[in-house]
């Protein structure tokens, strides 16, 4: 690609402030629970399945802040599939502290429900920009 190309495809790429996302604010909002709710596991968790939630559930806001803070649409795209992939993640780990009975059912299904709708929000963006990619 020439310079000008690349210089011109910058250009075209409008970057978008991730804390203006509703999606990032949903998966930043469960990062925030995630953080209170793993207080109250076993310390034999400390460096386990606590440490596990925490870090996939922050890494979704996070690949999504970092997503938007590059040069190009398909690198955002990138990084919002990524996102995805610690969302699931993160869904399973939240199953299995359920299921270890480290979390009450109400708690397990209040964040399940709050995943499963910021999920289907960040599905929607992730379609929206691969279609701007293509």
């Amino acid at each position: 690609m020439e310079y000008w190309e690349k210089i011109q495809s910058r250009i075209q790429f409008d970057m978008i402030d991730f804390k203006s996302l509703r999606v990032w604010e949903g998966f930043h909002k469960i990062t925030l629970k995630v953080y209170e709710i793993t207080q109250a596991f076993p310390d034999e968790e400390k460096y386990g399945l606590k440490l596990q939630m925490r870090r996939s559930s922050a890494s979704v806001p996070t690949n999504i802040a970092e997503g938007c803070g590059r040069q190009s649409d398909k690198e955002l795209y990138r990084f919002l599939v990524m996102a995805m992939g610690s969302a699931s993640e993160f869904e399973y780990q939240l199953l299995l502290a359920k299921d270890l009975e480290y979390l009450s059912l109400t708690t397990y299904e209040t964040l399940y429900e709050e995943l499963v709708l910021t999920k289907k929000m960040l599905n929607v963006l992730i379609n929206k920009i691969k279609k701007r990619t293509q």
